[in-house]
């Protein structure tokens, strides 16, 4: 999981990164437009949203630790999960 920032503004939400995600068995990539300044918590609303809600928790997620990866996206991700 990692973002892509260097990409012009597009969408009608002016989304200027992705985050991308590789599945780890199927080497399936997703791309989820988002915005370089995107919070732990923003981020954690994307994924919910567009990734958990359709294919369920993350066993694990192997990351550059980002700081957006590490303790806030989990403290918002449990706030959602219980």
């Amino acid at each position: 999981m990692d973002w892509v920032t260097a990409i012009p503004p597009s969408g009608d939400k002016s989304s200027n990164a992705f985050l991308v995600i590789v599945e780890r068995y199927s080497k399936n990539p997703i791309f989820l437009p988002c915005h370089k300044d995107d919070t732990a918590m923003d981020t954690a609303l994307l994924l919910q949203s567009r990734v958990i809600s359709h294919t369920g928790l993350f066993e694990n997620i192997i990351s550059d630790r980002d700081l957006k990866l590490t303790s806030g996206l989990w403290t918002n991700l449990h706030r959602f999960f219980g």
